[in-house]
């Protein structure tokens, strides 16, 4: 082996030494030095944008360098949304320092302005993209004019001064050093904190074709001596950085796609409001509306802010909210949402919620956090980029050995383009566009439908279920009972047992107690004074009512009070055959008679439970009722297994134990009482309808109420995993396949080599069909 080939084999040898060294030495010993984090009372959560991120391997910088920040204990950065949401201690962090922790390593935060409207984003968004197409248009046509006096076939067409090396370096270096000054600036501070990313392949790349060029240009003679003709290859470089920028063009511009639901969402709001103030109506913006504010409404307007009606009645379009078309008809005392439509009538309003608490915008914050979260399927293409960069350069090292020691000749220069084209090809960008563009489109998909996604895990969780669990009271019925029967034994008349039974449950906030409440106000009664009143959860209530004791509630009371109820056994099975809910009043410790109360079934239930079972999902019905009530109205629905007489504290119980037959359990309920089972489920569903209390428990919220849409969730999961899946395969499969090509693996078969320019389009097509795969997301049917 000749003195050349031994100094390249040992140089090259080095420099993958030195490559490992100063890259992935450090970051193993991270991965095992950092995983402690303190937690801290006083957690924040901060979301706000980055700018200058083209791959997976940024985010890992950016990720690594946040979570490095005394007192960070958690650091999410999204390349699609180019936002980084940050939970941390804030008696030790401040701006400054997540600032400096953004820019130490190539990128500029943009915190304090999170409050951007959406016009100023977009503005930024377009200047940014305009800047863009200058680069791009200037290099491409620079490094045009470069190929045609520079390529064998072209140069024949070519006038004379195109072809001299000196004008060709004349033309490159402006694409070089100002359209590729992102790229350096980049490289320059990921190397300070001995970190790579794409930015650093594709200056090595451009750069190594770049100064071999500038040497060929002014020593000719020397490359003559050793018998290598002196061909410059200025195309080479000014050509990949155009078709790079090009790349990152049609990138962002289908980026801005796929977060259209969050700007539909935006645009839905109001932007002024005509507020009564000291007897006038005046317009203000939306910003200056204060609580308390009356506000009115006339007819084709939409409502500013979430308010309650206090004069005046209207046909609402909620439609923004619940995603139905027809209006509902709202009076004084209603509750009226922000950003819905007003259709006839003019009312007056005082608003409840503005801002960031009016349902809108909590609408808009929850799809941007989903959509800024992480699906567990991104970890893989987390952890496979945080080696990719340094795997590549060591890669190129061996390409140029193994090229310059048993190449062909000339060795040089076989070795230099099969080494740049490695470099370029890579692409770490598709890894790292492969989920969240999905995720994106997913949950904005759902929004349109009234399905509000909280994160990405829970999106990818949902379509591995196969059980679902419904709360019956108020999710598979309205949850506005009626009272249907009323018996009495004894002395005592049915007005009479009406009465004490409306008077007794004024106090409780049970759903059957509303519709006695209101069957007693319906009649005009007067209801009684209680005293002593003590509601027994999963039994009922008691107390003392014109001086009788009261017990009211369901058999386990009666059997805890010791009443016998033996005289009204038929009567009870009869009527709970029928899919009632009966009630028993005792009165002195003597049963006086029974209410029966009846739920009416969503019109929703039918169509949502048979979508499910078209899925192979099985359908079980959670209620406090008793076996008989509860199997008649799971006949009703077809469903099969029925877990009744659960009292609230056990739900979470049947939840775990449905888990522990190894199902993958979902749990759709709207109360406080569901809360710990939406938590404790794989996936916890809450009706929008429902408590805050519940929602904020769920993964999923449905505000359309619509108990269809549980199918249409799990069918956008299963669709979005799909779409995840397929963006991943192309993304590792191109890389997997098209490395080794660029190395020159087909060259001992089949006599071919990838030329470095067709690289780039390779790498540059690769990002954007993974998000153009993520896009057609949006056409696809889920209900």
């Amino acid at each position: 082996m000749s003195i050349d080939k031994i100094i390249i084999l040992v140089v090259s040898s080095l420099g993958m030494w030195f490559t490992y060294w100063f890259f992935l030495a450090k970051k193993e010993k991270e991965v095992h030095g950092h995983d402690h984090k303190e937690n801290h009372m006083n957690q924040n959560k901060k979301t706000f944008s980055i700018k200058g991120m083209h791959c997976a391997s940024c985010v890992m910088i950016l990720e690594d360098s946040l979570k490095k920040v005394e007192g960070v204990t958690q650091a999410v950065v999204n390349l699609s949304t180019e936002k980084a949401t940050v939970t941390y201690d804030s008696a030790k962090v401040t701006d400054e320092k997540l600032s400096s922790a953004v820019s130490n390593v190539g990128y500029q935060a943009l915190i304090g302005e999170e409050i951007r409207t959406e016009d100023e984003e977009q503005k930024e968004k377009q200047r940014d993209l305009r800047d863009l197409r200058r680069k791009v248009s200037v290099s491409l046509v620079l490094g045009g004019l470069i190929l045609w006096g520079a390529f064998p076939g072209l140069m024949k067409t070519a006038p004379m001064i195109l072809q001299n090396f000196w004008v060709q370096l004349l033309l490159a270096t402006p694409v070089q050093f100002w359209a590729g000054f992102g790229f350096y600036r980049a490289t320059i501070s990921a190397l300070k904190h001995r970190t790579a990313n794409m930015d650093t392949l594709v200056v090595i790349g451009t750069t190594v074709a770049y100064v071999y060029s500038v040497f060929v240009t002014m020593s000719p003679e020397l490359l003559i001596k050793i018998g290598i003709e002196p061909m410059p290859y200025f195309d080479t470089a000014a050509i990949i950085i155009g078709l790079i920028l090009l790349g990152r063009y049609f990138e962002a511009k289908a980026k801005a796609g796929t977060s259209e639901a969050i700007k539909k969402l935006i645009g839905l709001q109001a932007k002024t409001a005509r507020v009564l103030r000291d007897g006038k109506e005046i317009d203000i913006p939306i910003s200056e509306v204060i609580i308390g504010d009356i506000i009115r409404v006339r007819p084709g307007e939409k409502i500013p802010v979430d308010g309650i009606i206090v004069e005046g009645e209207s046909s609402i379009d909620d439609s923004m909210i619940t995603g139905e078309s027809m209006p509902v008809d709202k009076a004084k005392g209603d509750v009226v949402v922000g950003a819905t439509m007003n259709k006839t009538g003019t009312f007056t309003f005082k608003a409840t919620k503005v801002g960031a608490d009016t349902m809108l915008a909590q609408i808009i914050k929850l799809v941007q956090e989903a959509q800024g979260s992480k699906a567990p399927i991104q970890r893989l293409a987390d952890l496979v980029s945080s080696y990719f960069v340094p795997v590549v350069i060591m890669l190129s090292f061996l390409t140029f050995a193994v090229w310059y020691i048993f190449g062909p000749a000339p060795t040089l220069l076989f070795a230099l383009l099969n080494t740049i084209a490695v470099l370029i090809i890579a692409c770490p960008c598709a890894m790292g566009l492969a989920t969240p563009t999905a995720i994106m489109v997913g949950t904005g998909k759902g929004a349109e439908q009234g399905i509000l996604i909280k994160d990405a895990e829970s999106l990818e969780t949902a379509h591995k279920i196969n059980t679902i669990i419904f709360d019956k009271t108020g999710t598979l019925t309205k949850g506005q009972p009626e009272v249907t029967d009323i018996v009495v034994f004894g002395s005592i008349d049915k007005d009479e047992l009406l009465k004490l039974a409306g008077s007794i449950e004024k106090g409780s906030e049970h759903s059957l107690a509303e519709a006695i409440v209101k069957a007693a106000e319906a009649k005009k009664f007067t209801l009684s004074k209680v005293e002593k009143f003590q509601a027994i959860p999963g039994h009922g209530v008691e107390g003392v009512v014109d001086g009788k004791r009261i017990a009211f509630g369901n058999k386990r009371l009666m059997d805890k009070e010791g009443i016998d109820i033996g005289l009204a056994g038929n009567k009870i099975g009869e009527m709970e055959s029928a899919g009632k809910t009966v009630m028993m009043i005792g009165i002195e410790n003597k049963l006086a008679g029974l209410i029966a109360v009846a739920d009416i079934i969503k019109e929703s239930a039918l169509g949502g439970l048979s979508a499910l079972q078209k899925l192979g999902i099985e359908v079980v019905m959670i209620t406090g009722d008793n076996q008989r009530t509860a199997s008649a109205i799971g006949h009703k629905l077809g469903i099969t297994r029925i877990l009744a007489e659960v009292l609230p504290d056990q739900k979470e119980a049947e939840v775990r134990k449905i888990q522990a037959e190894g199902k993958v359990v979902a749990m759709v309920g709207d109360g406080i009482n569901d809360a710990p089972a939406l938590a404790a489920a794989d996936v916890g569903i809450a009706m929008g309808s429902g408590t805050d209390v519940a929602i904020e428990a769920a993964d999923i919220t449905l505000i359309n109420k619509d108990l269809k849409s549980v199918a249409a969730a799990v069918v956008l999961s299963k669709k979005t995993m799909r779409t995840i899946r397929l963006n991943l395969f192309w993304a590792f499969g191109y890389n997997v396949i098209l490395i080794p090509v660029a190395m020159g693996a087909l060259y001992p078969f089949f006599g071919l080599l990838l030329n470095p320019i067709f690289a780039s389009i390779a790498m540059a097509t690769s990002s954007i069909s993974v998000v153009s795969n993520s896009l057609l997301l949006k056409r696809k049917k889920i209900v």
